[in-house]
């Protein structure tokens, strides 16, 4: 996988848009894209350094997505309850961050949506 394979991915899905909201805070952070729906963030990935994926998730799936893989980490500024890095290249298929990042746009739009 590639950061433009993956933008691609993320942008297919309905009403996502992108920003780089982090650089007025530094500009160590220029290069971190997020994917929002419904103006909320369900995904964050460094474009220069295309090592993890950030999604949202629940506290149960984020203990059971530790249980089962070793290439993960706490992520960086979030909640840890219900924030989880993904690293690549390690012992999590493609196939599987594609779904957990699916299931983190599901997860926001879905309390979002209940709001409107």
């Amino acid at each position: 996988m590639d950061i433009d394979e993956f933008r691609n991915y993320c942008i297919s899905l309905e009403g996502v848009r992108e920003k780089t909201p982090f650089g007025k805070f530094a500009a160590r952070y220029d290069s971190i894209l997020v994917f929002y729906i419904l103006d909320h963030m369900f995904c964050l990935v460094d474009m220069d350094n295309f090592t993890s994926v950030t999604v949202k998730s629940t506290p149960d799936e984020i203990e059971e997505i530790r249980m089962n893989h070793s290439s993960v980490s706490d992520p960086l500024n979030l909640s840890l309850r219900y924030w989880i890095q993904l690293n690549l290249n390690g012992d999590i298929p493609d196939r599987k961050i594609y779904s957990l990042v699916k299931r983190s746009y599901d997860i926001v739009k879905t309390k979002y949506t209940k709001k409107k």
